[in-house]
């Protein structure tokens, strides 16, 4: 009788300890991914998530995606990227300029994104704003209070960049600080007026992102500066990789690159062909020594880009749609449909736009 009671006991003990090391529910769509540190684990990322290319703007030629943000979240994207520019007073999203794809102010954008992590409470999400025309800290601080997302930010525990101090998907689920964003560039006030807005290049380093061919993908870092050309330094350093797989087609019109959809299934592909994401990732994963933090892409639904990079964090996963449920939803074309309405805006426009494009620069 003592034996059995002493058995059940442990039975208790031992479920309870298991449940504080593997938790029942699923962290970024899967419960493997929650004991794993924020740092190893791939984040796949929406290339200006914002700027979707649809019916709306007569499939326009600044848009990087075919589905919005909240379908993107809901189908396993964990890194939103968007270009913050001054216009009129205020801080809006646009595609290079204000005059070329305008989606609104950058508050509305993380309110958008604040509700779907109020109903998503075990998901970690990354933002990484482009801060085009340099606002300030505190002004980028008033969107994210405006959007009533500051509660879920993440502040690291030091200024450090060494791998070590990022914690789990879990604990951050735990401390309801699943919410990391990133600023290129942000002036220094940010450590004092909003601790939680980090300077991109102190925490991570990219990879090339002006890639016009399937051949010249390469997984050398070619930002910051300071670790340009040298991978053993970027890891030392404890940044963490942000791989960019992004092709872009050079328009003859006025020699503007735009997001090249011709290539879109083969740039995305999990499978093993030149110029895939599949052969990149592990191309850099074997490069780097461990697997891309970030995974960058256009056209995340394409590919589709989350089978690389569920097959890099060595998951199944859970809890999310499919792209092909994600379409039906906004009963958006199919990609042929965007190639046969590519020009968007239509002769003047499309003048107008590669215009603007080609002043400013396109990224």
């Amino acid at each position: 009788m003592h034996r059995l009671l002493y058995f059940s006991y442990f039975l208790v003990v031992f479920s309870t300890a298991l449940a504080q090391i593997t938790p029942s529910y699923a962290c970024n769509n899967s419960p493997d991914l929650c004991t794993r540190s924020y740092a190893n684990v791939t984040h796949l990322g929406a290339h200006d998530s914002p700027f979707i290319r649809d019916q709306s703007n007569g499939f326009s030629l600044s848009g990087n995606q075919n589905l919005n943000t909240t379908l993107q979240l809901q189908s396993g994207v964990r890194l939103l990227t968007a270009q913050v520019h001054k216009f009129n007073n205020a801080l809006n999203l646009c595609h290079t300029s204000c005059d070329l794809l305008n989606t609104g102010s950058l508050s509305s954008w993380l309110k958008e994104i604040r509700r779907w992590m109020d109903q998503n409470p075990h998901e970690v999400v990354t933002v990484l704003l482009v801060n085009s025309d340099n606002a300030a800290a505190k002004d980028l601080h008033n969107e994210f209070l405006r959007a009533n997302i500051t509660n879920y930010a993440y502040t690291p525990r030091s200024a450090g960049t060494a791998l070590s101090t990022w914690p789990t998907l879990n604990e951050m689920i735990s401390n309801g600080t699943r919410l990391v964003a990133f600023v290129a560039n942000i002036d220094s006030s940010a450590q004092t007026v909003a601790p939680y807005l980090l300077d991109e290049f102190t925490y991570i380093f990219e990879n090339p992102y002006e890639v016009s061919s399937l051949t010249n993908f390469t997984c050398s870092p070619d930002r910051p500066s300071s670790v340009r050309g040298q991978t053993s330094v970027a890891i030392e350093s404890g940044r963490l990789p942000l791989m960019n797989h992004i092709l872009y087609d050079l328009q003859s019109l006025l020699g503007a690159s735009v997001p090249d959809i011709d290539n879109i299934t083969t740039t995305n592909a999990p499978s093993n062909v030149v110029g895939s994401l599949g052969i990149a990732a592990d191309d850099c994963k074997k490069e780097y020594g461990k697997i891309p933090t970030f995974v960058l892409v256009d056209f995340f639904d394409q590919g589709p880009a989350i089978e690389t990079v569920d097959r890099l964090n060595g998951i199944t996963a859970v809890g999310r749609i499919n792209t092909t449920e994600a379409a039906q939803k906004v009963k958006i074309s199919q990609t042929n449909s965007a190639k046969g309405n590519r020009c968007g805006y239509g002769g003047l426009g499309l003048v107008v736009s590669l215009g603007i494009a080609l002043m400013v620069g396109w990224f």
